[in-house]
């Protein structure tokens, strides 16, 4: 279910000017997405979800895994469309920002230019029990019988503040449930393969945002957020304007920001680009993690899966696509577009994310009301739609 929007009066209210006060009383259960906020990233329309989900037949489910005192994981997998991928494969890139991480699968992306299988989101430690169970999963489908190699593609960030990594909670059925609910709706936050991440020292998570272009394509973007640096929200820094995370958590083990972490990005697109283009939008979606204040430290691991699932470029097993696709010079509002909603969608991961607790303490949600605050006070804050 998508998240509600902020409430109008809510939304009014924080949008008028001078209101400080006001947005200082916003209460703890209003986490709007940057852009009901009043965050407008970039020039370009939303599509209608501002979701990876606006592009069409794209389609996402999240199994969110909280057992106990420690276990706090999930997985997200996204579908490139409705058909079998391994019977219809769409041409993919990966682009390595920093590789200090576990990408199952990246080899034969970047050999062969496609992508065979959905995409999965996960723990660090759970990358491979996650690839097991896509195997499976995609084994099971209908006309695979004489399958004989298949490449699971799996992404990870290292949820281990939160999660009992090591006890690697994640199981082949919640895999198989974030694959059987995967729909047009994109919930965000603290959820799926967001569950136990944390970014800039607060609650981290996944996030979506999408951009229309004026050819009537789409890009969608969707992150699992995890890493650090230097926070910076619609160009304004905040440091010196919030609290530090540790001294808000009620119990002083939230983790001190180093840099370190990761960010798995993964951008969609319907317009026919070969995996060659969807290498250069790949590395665009890295100016976006850049805007926010990363500079991809030496821990961080900072993946980009890009892939276009134009239905004249799917192509079954040894066959090539016979289309053509859109010339080099067309693509600047292309990179735009994945620069922009990469942004937005690590904001939209803080935005919604909430409060946890976990295995080695508790890591508290981004406080939105001095956020706000900054950003109003530097003319960066638009009326909220």
């Amino acid at each position: 279910m998508r998240p509600p929007l902020l409430p109008l009066a809510l939304a009014l209210l924080l949008s008028a000017p001078g209101m400080a006060a006001s947005a200082a009383a916003m209460p703890d259960d209003a986490r709007p997405r940057a852009r009901d906020a009043g965050i407008v990233i970039g020039p370009l329309p939303t599509g209608a979800r501002n979701a990876i989900t606006d592009v069409p037949g794209v389609r996402v489910g999240h199994t969110t895994v909280i057992e106990g005192d420690a276990a706090r994981t999930g997985v997200t997998a996204i579908l490139p469309h409705a058909g079998n991928p391994f019977r219809e494969r769409v041409p993919a890139a990966i682009e390595v920002g920093n590789g200090f991480g576990k990408l199952v699968g990246a080899t034969q992306v970047r050999e062969l230019g496609e992508l065979e299988t959905p995409i999965l989101l996960t723990g660090t430690l759970g990358v491979w029990r996650a690839a097991d169970a896509l195997a499976e999963w995609m084994l099971r489908q209908p006309g695979m019988a004489d399958v004989r190699s298949l490449n699971p593609v799996v992404g990870e960030t290292n949820d281990g503040v939160l999660n009992d990594i090591r006890a690697r909670p994640l199981r082949p059925e919640h895999v198989f449930e974030a694959l059987a609910q995967a729909g047009d709706e994109v919930a965000e936050g603290t959820v799926g393969a967001g569950t136990g991440t944390v970014a800039f020292g607060w609650k981290g998570g996944i996030g979506t945002s999408s951009r229309r272009l004026p050819d009537g394509h789409v890009v969608g973007v969707l992150v699992q957020s995890n890493y650090g640096g230097r926070l910076t929200i619609a160009g304004v820094p905040m440091a010196g304007r919030l609290p530090d995370p540790r001294a808000v958590a009620a119990r002083a083990a939230a983790p001190s920001d180093t840099g370190d972490g990761s960010i798995m990005i993964v951008v969609a697109t319907d317009a026919p680009l070969d995996a060659r283009q969807l290498g250069r939008l790949a590395r665009r979606a890295l100016l976006g993690l850049a805007r926010t204040g990363s500079a991809m430290s030496h821990g961080s691991g900072d993946y980009v899966i890009a892939f276009s699932n134009a239905p004249a470029l799917r192509h079954a097993p040894g066959a090539a696509a016979a289309a053509s696709v859109l010339p080099d010079d067309v693509l600047t509002p292309y990179f735009e577009a994945a620069a922009d909603a990469t942004e937005e969608a690590i904001l939209n991961s803080l935005f919604r994310a909430t409060a946890l607790d976990g295995h080695r303490g508790h890591v508290p949600a981004l406080p939105l009301a001095p956020v706000l605050d900054a950003l109003r006070q530097a003319g960066a804050l638009s009326a909220p739609p």
